[in-house]
């Protein structure tokens, strides 16, 4: 079971009722980050959710909006009796920002680990999180990523059985472990079936479309997708400045056969989206203009 909340869904500026862009997962007891906007521990706060549980804070690129919130954060962070690391991933320079950031939040009373990325795209795991990272198209470097939760097979006890692998090690191994009993080693493919589905978050910001957002978002749950404008005659803008439309958005995820889109990552100017829905909807009818806090819990299916 994952839970997901979008803490911010404002682009450049925050607004009186939308604060800057941020992501979060909860996952078993541990949290994840994506971006961290200014207003995003107060959004954390009134979403009742826990600072403390923070393991990893991902950043799409450097820009203000997408990490203006760090320095509070992790204040909050320490004050909620944070004493684990905190690992930190993003493009090439994020621990010289960070740092540059923490002139006014110098003492932690937890240590960063920085992770900076050198490809174009990668994939790491954290706490049951399978975490793929790709590089997108906007004016500095900026990257993508889709949170997977896999799922094992189902348990087959005749395959066990025909296995020869002894029943005190039936549960270790349905845990992911290889159990080393008797001489012999057993490992997980010996009880159990072929993966099931698991679960799948693709989140994209400050980007041009560009098909690696089409793969890495492939049949996503969710596709969290920037929509900077919805006003049609703002496209050539929106190149200019390698952001995107609603439309563009909507394009990629029909095209990616995704679940449901939530858009987000709105420009100052675009004071009611939900003006531009249904127009939206002819492209990709399962989308949604997401604000603040918008959130949902995502099961295995059977």
């Amino acid at each position: 079971m994952l839970d997901i909340c979008l803490l911010g869904t404002g682009g450049m500026m925050p607004l009186p009722k939308r604060r800057l862009t941020a992501f979060m997962a909860r996952l078993n007891g541990s949290s994840i980050l994506i971006d961290c906007g200014e207003g995003t521990q107060v959004a954390i706060k009134e979403k009742g959710w826990s600072f403390h549980d923070i393991d990893a804070i991902c950043f799409t690129h450097y820009h203000a909006d997408h990490i203006s919130g760090l320095p509070g954060l992790l204040l909050s962070m320490g004050n909620a009796d944070r004493t684990e690391p905190v690992h930190m991933y993003g493009p090439k320079g994020l621990e010289r920002v960070v740092n540059a950031l923490r002139v006014i939040a110098p003492e932690l009373p937890f240590t960063l680990v920085f992770h900076e990325f050198q490809e174009t795209e990668g994939t790491f795991e954290i706490n049951g999180y399978l975490i793929d990272y790709y590089r997108v198209n906007h004016n500095v470097t900026c990257y993508g990523y889709t949170v997977n939760v896999p799922r094992a097979g189902k348990f087959m006890p005749e395959k066990a059985s025909q296995n020869r692998v002894p029943q005190k090690a039936w549960s270790r191994l349905q845990k992911g472990e290889t159990v080393e009993m008797d001489g012999k080693v057993y490992t997980t493919d010996m009880i159990l079936g072929p993966p099931r589905r698991g679960i799948k978050v693709t989140y994209c910001t400050d980007t041009r479309p560009v098909p690696v957002i089409i793969e890495k978002a492939q049949n996503a749950d969710i596709f969290i997708c920037e929509g900077m404008y919805g006003e049609k005659e703002k496209e050539n803008k929106a190149k200019e400045y390698k952001h995107m439309t609603f439309y563009e958005a909507a394009s990629l995820a029909k095209e990616a056969q995704v679940n449901q889109l939530w858009l987000t990552h709105y420009s100052p100017s675009l004071v009611r989206p939900e003006e531009y829905l249904d127009a939206v909807k002819q492209i990709f009818a399962n989308t949604v203009i997401t604000k603040d806090k918008r959130s949902m819990t995502l099961e295995f299916k059977e």
